[in-house]
């Protein structure tokens, strides 16, 4: 974070946001060179903007120290681009999909461009690293492409509570086993400090135990959040990279990236730029998910259907619906007055061509689009007739 908001300011951005929930920790110092000894335990957007201003003259960068899923949509619509150092995949998703859905489509079926928010990612793990440009609605979005992100290392539980051989194992069991057992109904929060203590104290113990050396505070984080120490040269080429895209977005300077680049200095310095092709059928980014029913089929029914869409298995819990500025079934204080639709046919609440069905969840991070059309006796009806 730190070093893609000083290639900012330099670079000649003067208004700039940054959000960050984390507090600075002594092993930040060996790769952070806004922070100083005296920092520790302070806001890490907080220090950062305060000493970018003093040593770059003009620019302005507000900070917020809190979580990203804190800030309303109208929040993340103010600004031009949007641009993340995030380090966990959830995060990374959830931006995605409210970026996403801010776009918006006519009549014809075609994106309105003055609604896609462009946005630029930047990734290290170790020495390897990646850059992409996202513009939601016309590249891949990170849903499209949630293959590229290996499978998080998983260990037998067997092995954690029988037979423990390394300070991962004990950290792992204090984690996954004595949590659940010790603390049974209290919800696990990795960004807890709190939380945190109680994982190391408890894989200390249990480290001790089996004469297993090594495990730190530091390790405890790194293990639970899935974090792979950063290495500062990678850092520094991600976030140039990331600050580069930003301008060219910004100017129209020069082309910009198409659409991924991918960095690795673990043997000299190699470097890779990858067209990855967007999902048509994503049900984050495209026009929407496609759903067909009959021409006498309830509200009621398709809001049972959505929630056993294969497509968003685990991604509804209590989904209200509004087509275009009406709304069709609405949960909590607006529930009393929708309900009557619930039993109402589509054909009466929308028409015969089917549309474009706004669905807000408490699961999502912004609203999903749903592409209704009909089937009768001759068979599906058209998507270019919807």
């Amino acid at each position: 974070m730190s070093r893609l908001l000083k290639d900012l300011a330099l670079t000649g951005f003067t208004h700039i946001d940054v959000i960050d929930m984390d507090t600075i920790d002594v092993s930040n110092l060996n790769r952070q060179f806004l922070f100083r000894l005296q920092d520790v335990g302070k806001s890490k957007s907080v220090v950062a903007a305060k000493r970018v201003m003093e040593r770059v003259k003009g620019v302005q960068v507000n900070a917020h120290f809190g979580r990203i899923e804190e800030k309303p949509p109208e929040f993340y619509q103010a600004f031009h681009v949007i641009v993340l150092g995030l380090d966990s995949v959830e995060a990374r998703s959830w931006i995605n999909s409210l970026l996403c859905s801010f776009l918006e489509y006519d009549d014809d079926g075609n994106l309105e461009l003055s609604t896609v928010k462009p946005m630029v990612d930047g990734g290290t793990e170790g020495f390897k690293g990646h850059t992409r440009v996202i513009l939601p609605g016309i590249t891949p979005c990170f849903n499209c492409t949630l293959w590229l992100f290996p499978p998080q290392t998983t260990f037998p539980l067997c092995t954690l509570a029988e037979t423990p051989r390394s300070p991962v194992h004990c950290i792992e069991y204090a984690h996954l086993i004595q949590w659940g057992n010790e603390r049974p109904g209290d919800s696990f929060d990795a960004d807890n400090p709190d939380h945190m203590k109680w994982i190391h104290e408890k894989a200390m113990e249990r480290a001790n135990a089996y004469g297993i050396e090594g495990v730190t505070y530091t390790l405890a984080q790194g293990v639970v959040k899935n974090i792979v120490p950063a290495i500062a040269s990678t850092n520094a080429i991600v976030a140039a990279s990331c600050t580069l895209e930003v301008l060219k977005i910004v100017t129209l300077c020069s082309t910009g990236l198409n659409n991924y680049m991918m960095y690795v200095g673990s043997n000299g310095v190699y470097t890779h730029t990858v067209e990855y092709e967007r999902d048509p059928e994503c049900i984050v980014c495209s026009m929407g998910v496609p759903l067909q029913c009959h021409m006498e089929t309830t509200l009621q029914q398709v809001l049972e259907s959505l929630l056993t869409l294969p497509s968003l298995e685990g991604k509804l819990s209590a989904p209200s619906v509004s087509y275009g500025s009406q709304n069709l079934y609405m949960r909590g204080p607006l529930e009393g007055f929708t309900r009557p639709n619930l039993s109402k046919t589509m054909v009466e609440l929308i028409g015969s061509k089917g549309g474009i069905l706004t669905v807000n969840d408490k699961k999502l991070a912004g609203v999903l689009r749903v592409r209704l059309s009909y089937l009768d006796s001759r068979g599906p009806v058209p998507m270019s007739d919807v």
